[in-house]
């Protein structure tokens, strides 16, 4: 099984996160997408605390994609320093697993 990942991201809304977790499935950086609106972030930002309102997106990727993911999501986040953090997928479905990998090769594999 190949080394997978859950990746974490914020965005302002929901037309931006949906944008890029598009653009990241399309290009095969990552399988699946999900978006949860309505997550209240407390943040320190420019020797402020801030208080707004987020979409929080998880995607799945390999490891392997990782830093050609963070790459793209840096050219595509509106964010100046975007969340971007993963966490190991230590265990999955097998058929699960299988169609991460398949989600992810090549289009001509």
């Amino acid at each position: 099984m190949t080394e997978a990942l859950i990746v974490f991201s914020t965005f302002a809304d929901e037309e931006s996160a949906a944008r890029v977790a598009r653009a990241l499935v399309e290009e095969r950086l990552i399988a699946c997408a999900n978006l949860l609106p309505g997550a209240r972030s407390i943040y320190r930002w420019q020797e402020a605390v801030e208080d707004a309102r987020e979409v929080v997106v998880l995607m799945k990727t390999r490891k392997q994609d990782w830093t050609a993911l963070l790459s793209r999501l840096h050219e595509l986040h509106p964010y100046q320093t975007p969340e971007c953090v993963a966490v190991r997928i230590a265990a999955g479905a097998p058929r699960y697993m299988e169609w991460l990998d398949a989600a992810l090769a090549p289009e001509d594999a």
